[in-house]
């Protein structure tokens, strides 16, 4: 057998162990490419380890270390608060803030589970309290929360400009967020319209009290937990205080905190400074200043995050090194229907991403498609955004992170609708998704 095909079904096994157990895919990768770096490529450890993202590892521990920062003291649930001011307890515009808060979040660096475990706490508590559809709630919140991923310094946006650049394709980073924030509009809008937003927009808010749990990124932990409770290190439950109450100035480390993240957006995008390098300066410097929100913080760094994209692109680093992944490639470039291979990829990333983690499967599918695109068959901008969508906008499945933290959140009695409800979404978006995004996309840069 090739070793080709014996390295490509060890990472389906990786995908397969990653998502059935309790196990961080991550972990399972890096011990996957030592096992299939020795065995079958004959290769050294520190070859394999030549492979791991230094440059990744600094912007993922940086923004979510800020962004953790930000969490805990307090800075997240102020600007929610504004959010939720600023419709003026219009209950049909809340919705709308709830797309609009985790879309904030992500496009400034917020890993994705976290800041949807951030929001939709307290998007589903408002949901029950004025008898909104939870599904459009949730709808909301999880095409929110992609809307800004792909922002030029949002995680999603990262790993998927980086790979395009290191790999020599063409990059556009502007465009891969408007393309992809335009699409997952779209698709709040239509859950919006079809689950009972028009009938809101008549309806006014009453201040509710709503309680947040615990920001739980793992979708298998937070099915464990009840919706208005959160879990102490040592088991115990503790209910927070509810974000939405209260008023007042903010403090002097939430003032610092905004200007910290105001210096990133501005440094990053207008000097073009290195996001992973200037997001961990500033989350050391409030660390320095105010060392017990920093100490705290440390704990509420994705790293279960970070080690999972580093362990998925170490093992791809492997297969790329080794030849797998140009092997791969090339067969899919030597269909003689260029169209053809181009809507397969888009189908293998929404399938995968449906029951997977989207943050590692960018990291794969664009490796992937790399020796496809540089045959300049397709136009490779205009397929790398049709990927991104593909592969992100399914993250609405129950089976997915986002997915999994919207069941949990929703009240017990409504749980099991919403789940069913969600997977139709899912398994609808997995076919919708690449047919559009082919149409809309890949055949015009085709001809």
């Amino acid at each position: 057998m090739p070793v080709e095909i014996i390295a490509l079904s060890a990472f389906v096994v990786i995908f397969l162990l990653g998502t059935i157990r309790s196990v961080n895919m991550g972990t399972v990768a890096l011990v996957g490419a030592f096992i299939v770096g020795g065995l079958v490529y004959s290769v050294p450890a520190k070859t394999v380890l030549d492979g791991f993202p230094g440059e990744m590892f600094v912007i993922l521990v940086g923004v979510t270390y800020l962004f953790a920062i930000a969490d805990y003291n307090g800075t997240v649930e102020r600007l929610v608060q504004a959010a939720v001011a600023a419709v003026g307890g219009r209950t049909g515009l809340v919705p709308w803030t709830m797309f609009a808060v985790p879309a904030c979040l992500t496009a400034v660096g917020a890993a994705a589970p976290a800041a949807c475990a951030i929001v939709v706490p307290i998007a589903l508590k408002f949901a029950v309290k004025h008898r909104i559809n939870p599904v459009m709630m949730s709808m909301m919140v999880i095409q929110g929360t992609t809307a800004g991923g792909f922002s030029p310094i949002g995680i999603y946006g990262v790993i998927v400009n980086g790979l395009s650049a290191g790999a020599g394709l063409p990059t556009s980073p502007l465009l891969l967020f408007a393309g992809t924030f335009v699409t997952t509009l779209i698709l709040a809008a239509i859950a919006y319209i079809t689950l009972g937003g028009r009938e809101l927009l008549t309806q006014r808010a009453v201040p509710a009290a709503v309680t947040a749990p615990v920001h739980s990124t793992t979708g298998a932990e937070s099915m464990l937990r009840s919706p208005g409770a959160t879990m102490t290190a040592g088991g115990t439950a503790d209910v927070e205080p509810d974000p939405l109450e209260g008023s007042g100035r903010l403090g002097l480390e939430q003032i610092c905190t905004l200007v910290g993240i105001i210096a990133l957006v501005v440094l990053t995008l207008t000097f073009g400074l290195d996001v992973g390098f200037v997001s961990l300066t500033i989350a050391v410097l409030l660390s320095l200043v105010f060392t017990g929100s920093a100490q705290a913080a440390v704990g509420k760094v994705a790293w279960s995050t970070v080690l999972l994209i580093c362990g998925i692109i170490t093992y791809v680093a492997l297969l790329q090194g080794q030849g797998t992944i140009d092997w791969l490639g090339s067969g899919i470039a030597d269909i003689d229907a260029p169209l053809l291979a181009a809507i397969v990829i888009l189908f293998i990333g929404s399938v995968v991403s449906a029951f997977a983690s989207t943050t590692a499967l960018l990291g794969v599918v664009v490796p992937l498609a790399t020796p496809f695109l540089l045959t300049d068959q397709i136009g490779a901008t205009a397929f790398i955004v049709a990927l991104a969508v593909s592969s992100s906008v399914v993250d609405c499945s129950p089976l997915s992170t986002m997915g999994a933290l919207a069941v949990a959140n929703s009240e017990e009695s409504k749980r099991a609708n919403v789940f069913s409800s969600l997977m139709r979404w899912g398994l609808s978006l997995i076919v919708i998704a690449p047919i559009v995004t082919f149409a809309v996309l890949v055949l015009p840069s085709s001809v």
